[in-house]
């Protein structure tokens, strides 16, 4: 039973709470080895040694050789050293880029920097679904191609795309693949090998771990220009002291994500799959955006509820409710204790439509209709039917007083 003041949170796709055992893995790196893990005396080589221990597990998570992970701050900053740092580094045998519509922003605005300084981006578009076609990429690549980037699961609609089809592609045609698996990490293989990439961005605050700590998976032999300089920190390509605490916590949320994969994944299944049902069934002109797991071409059984099939992240929802605005939902189910996003790329009213939402095809209009949805592995059934209990009815009073 839910009580009036408990607090439902449905927004795991901006980011998630640090876990329990991830917080405990962290804290003695605070105050007791706080040493900075370059120093040569006794603390430092005790940071040092926790520094390799979480890139051992990394490196296990991603079937890979230690020495091709490097430690960031974060997504974003892993997207702009693949972008930015592959573009520099290559560009001597070609300037053409190619990247998929509907990259985050952190992704977008790198390609976009370079194509002011005389890059060419071709940018792929996607199905009404947001799955882009392995066979554009092989059409776009030109004897100039110098680097691919397309993202592992979409952060707004939660398609997660053919990633080993276009790393296939992109190996046998020699050019460099990136793929940013923020929003894929928690839920999807990291197998670099499987996925035939080059490149991978993973965001230790979206996998139940610290903000302000990320991963780049370089491939041995791709070359990069680090972005950020000063000393020769993660293999020459990311100077800066190391934050200690925030890559033990990567570590430790990468290993619980890769022990809780199977039971995890089965249950936001079976609470995603049961949410779009109550909220297709309940709510009167509502769609989902992006793929539905119990069209027929996806679901493999008549109950599509413990289905897993569907290219979709397992906790992802993303829906437009005609005549709604979606900022105003936000803060209405806010005043009830219940956090979700907007489903445009900026809450502030005047501001650019969702980029992700315009390439699916969806209407302007309909585009400030839409709200996201993202659930976690501590999100229960309780919490899930107190939404589909009392948002039918919310929505129903707000459209009754357009």
């Amino acid at each position: 039973m839910i009580n009036n003041s408990q607090e439902i949170y449905l927004d795991h796709a901006a980011t998630t709470p640090v876990d329990p055992k991830v917080l405990e893995a962290m804290l003695p790196y605070f105050c007791e080895e706080y040493g900075n893990a370059e120093s040569l005396h006794t603390k430092g080589q005790n940071a040092r040694m926790a520094v390799d221990k979480a890139r051992d597990i990394v490196a296990k998570a991603l079937h890979c050789q230690a020495t091709e992970i490097i430690f960031t701050s974060g997504g974003t900053e892993s997207n702009n050293l693949a972008i930015l740092g592959a573009a520099k580094a290559n560009e001597k045998k070609g300037r053409h880029l190619i990247a998929s519509a509907i990259e985050h922003s952190s992704a977008r605005s790198p390609f976009n920097k370079l194509a002011e300084e005389g890059f060419e981006i071709t940018w792929l578009k996607v199905d009404k679904e947001g799955f882009v076609n392995p066979a554009d990429v092989a059409e776009s690549i030109r004897p100039d191609t110098i680097f691919v980037s397309v993202m592992y699961a979409n952060n707004e609609i939660g398609t997660v795309e053919p990633i080993a089809k276009i790393g296939k592609i992109c190996r046998e045609k020699g050019v460099i693949f990136h793929t940013d698996a923020c929003q894929a990490a928690d839920s999807q293989t990291l197998d670099v090998e499987k996925l035939q990439v080059d490149l991978i961005t993973i965001n230790a605050s979206k996998i139940y771990g610290p903000k302000g700590a990320g991963v780049l998976y370089v491939k041995q032999g791709t070359a990069l220009s680090p972005q950020i300089l000063g000393s020769s920190h993660e293999q020459g390509l990311r100077a800066g002291t190391h934050n200690v605490p925030g890559i033990v916590g990567l570590g430790k949320a990468l290993e619980l994500a890769t022990k809780e994969h199977a039971e995890k994944i089965a249950k936001l299944t079976a609470l995603r799959n049961k949410f779009i049902k109550g909220i297709l069934e309940k709510i009167p002109n509502s769609s989902l955006n992006g793929p539905n797991p119990f069209d027929p071409k996806y679901a493999s059984t008549s109950n599509a509820a413990s289905d897993t099939t569907c290219p979709r992240l397992p906790n992802n929802t993303n829906f437009t409710f005609k005549g709604v605005e979606g900022p105003e939902l936000v803060l209405q189910l806010d005043n009830l204790g219940i956090y979700i996003s907007t489903g445009a790329a900026c809450n502030i009213k005047g501001s650019k439509p969702s980029n992700v939402l315009l390439s699916i095809g969806l209407p302007k209009e309909l585009i400030q209709n839409s709200v996201r949805m993202t659930l976690g592995k501590m999100t229960t059934d309780e919490e899930i039917d107190h939404v589909l209990k009392i948002l039918p009815g919310l929505i129903e009073k707000m459209r009754g007083r357009r």
